[in-house]
């Protein structure tokens, strides 16, 4: 019964991260701002981190199964 919201959790987590990771790889590609007003390089670093530390907290919910 604890398994339902870990599942969802998980999912979650590696859905938006995966998700995020998609979005900076094809604004980069396409020379695109990742954020406006803020410096390119800074800008997908921060945004990169965030989607790694996203899809490890969505790991990190699955190794609870």
């Amino acid at each position: 019964m604890e398994n339902g919201p870990a599942i969802f959790a998980g999912m979650v987590f590696c859905l938006f991260g995966g998700g995020l990771l998609a979005w900076i790889a094809t604004s980069v590609r396409r020379h695109r701002p990742v954020a406006q007003g803020v410096s390119p390089v800074a800008s997908v670093t921060v945004a990169s981190l965030v989607s790694l530390v996203s899809l490890v907290a969505g790991v990190w919910c699955f190794t609870w199964l």
